[in-house]
């Protein structure tokens, strides 16, 4: 149509003068209808251009790749993590009008205290041009389910503080059930080419399930698992099955539905469904044609479109649960595996043997002498052949028997044998004082009623002493 506008313009041009000449009434009515088409070219041109203005607003926790995700849709290799709010954009060009425009990427801050900057990115006036995106990290799975509840919490929270007009509202979620029932699979279409639906397009729309779209935020929302590369980690060092990563991919869908949110598996790492995201992210703000179907086979690779999925579907990954049921809780079966401490030992060097002992020989000669300010005393040395003992009592007995000071071995000697007298003799058990087997002790014989080692006494009232012979 614009060339056949640039033609015309040529043709009066070149027929000017004539029409000056002529000064006929027809001529007038055709330059009329020559401005009047310029006029609605120009007109339908920049209706048809790209809109500006759109806004993607990512959420998630605390290192699960927001930034990172949003980088490589931008083509950035090297950039710079922020805090609070991050900007930042990724580029949408549009072939057949050969026009191009930018969609903003606010990347909000995993932790909930900057959970305010939310009217910066998305103010009353931009909420119809906006979509949610919420990130998961799929090597914390354990964390995915409270994720998704705590940021949809916030995000809905932030909408009803925008106070929007109820007319509004009803509108913005309308758009959104009616995007959902007029979804249709890629090549249903006779020509086998996905078309853009206009607004004036009337079909049969079926009616949503029980647990669709039961929590509509009015806006588009898509669920991003990120760095699905860990899973299988996962299945190698904490022992994940298909059933585990069925169950945990039952439970995301089913909290899709409830948002009418879309779900792609990601990983950043491997470069996978990267593209299938930046075409699904245009194709819902811009309208865009979409020719990806839903993909479900791979386990680490899952696109599921906005209004493809159901119960019914769902369903179809409970069929091969053994280990663990379709009921069951999502925090009894996705477990935190425990924290494996990791002790780092400290490796100690010895030193060098001359500088030890030096350290040790400065230290000797600091301490005082044992014997300062004792008189040595060579006669209270024991006797090097006292008796040998082969029990605790015995020992103890020569313990207690030795001299203190000023002793002969004379005097040792018979204080340790009085001391033996004293006891009963041969009434203990054996190894005891006193008993029959015991080594170094007075044994009395049965039969001449005479102490062993010693002479009988001269008189009751004396009892004369040998010196045992020296060893």
């Amino acid at each position: 149509m614009a060339t056949s506008g640039r033609s015309a313009l040529l043709s009066s041009t070149s027929a000017g003068p004539k029409s000056t000449l002529d000064n006929s009434h027809p001529e007038e009515d055709d330059g009329q209808d020559l401005w009047s088409t310029i006029l609605s070219e120009v007109s339908t041109h920049s209706r048809s251009k790209l809109p500006s203005g759109k806004n993607v607003l990512v959420m998630g926790e605390v290192g699960s790749g927001k930034t990172t995700l949003v980088a490589k849709l931008q083509g950035v290799e090297e950039y710079m993590k922020g805090r609070g709010l991050e900007y930042l954009y990724f580029n949408v060009h549009d072939d057949d009008i050969d026009d191009q425009t930018r969609c903003n990427a606010w990347v909000l801050d995993g932790d909930l205290y900057h959970k305010g900057l939310q009217g910066v990115a998305v103010p009353l006036d931009s909420l119809s041009n906006t979509l949610l995106m919420i990130t998961v990290d799929m090597s914390r799975p354990w964390n995915a389910l409270d994720s998704l509840q705590k940021w949809a919490s916030v995000a809905r929270e932030h909408i009803d503080k925008l106070r929007v007009a109820p007319e509004m509202l009803r509108e913005l979620e309308h758009r959104l059930v009616k995007q959902f029932q007029e979804y249709t699979e890629p090549g249903s279409v006779e020509d086998g080419t996905p078309q853009r639906r206009s607004d004036e397009e009337e079909s049969v729309l079926l009616p949503l399930g029980d647990n669709t779209l039961t929590h509509n935020l009015g806006i588009p929302v898509v669920v991003v698992c990120t760095k699905c590369d860990a899973i299988s980690t996962l299945e190698k060092e904490h022992d994940y099955r298909d059933e585990h990563l069925d169950f945990i991919q039952s439970h995301i869908r089913r909290f899709c539905l409830q948002y009418g949110a879309s779900l792609v598996y990601t990983s950043v790492k491997e470069m996978k469904n990267l593209d299938i995201l930046y075409k699904y992210l245009v194709h819902r703000l811009y309208g865009f044609p979409f020719h990806c179907p839903a993909q479900v086979v791979e386990k680490d690779a899952v696109f599921i479109p906005s209004g493809w999925d159901n119960e019914k579907k769902i369903a179809i990954l409970h069929e091969n649960f053994q280990m663990v049921k379709a009921e069951d809780s999502f925090e009894d079966v996705v477990v935190k595996p425990p924290v494996r401490k990791i002790v780092h030992e400290k490796e100690i060097q010895a030193e060098d043997d001359q500088v030890f002992l030096v350290k040790l020989q400065s230290l000797l000669a600091k301490q005082p002498a044992a014997t300062a300010g004792r008189p040595v005393d060579t006669t209270s040395r024991a006797p090097t052949g006292s008796p040998r003992t082969s029990n605790r009592s015995a020992a103890a007995n020569v313990a207690n028997t030795m001299p203190q000071s000023g002793q002969t071995s004379e005097g040792v000697l018979a204080n340790f044998f009085n001391s033996l007298l004293t006891k009963k003799s041969g009434t203990g058990p054996p190894g005891t004082p006193g008993g029959n087997n015991t080594p170094g002790t007075v044994r009395k014989s049965a039969s001449h009623g005479e102490f062993a080692g010693i002479n009988p006494p001269a008189s009751p009232n004396s009892l004369e002493l040998h010196r045992p012979r020296r060893l």
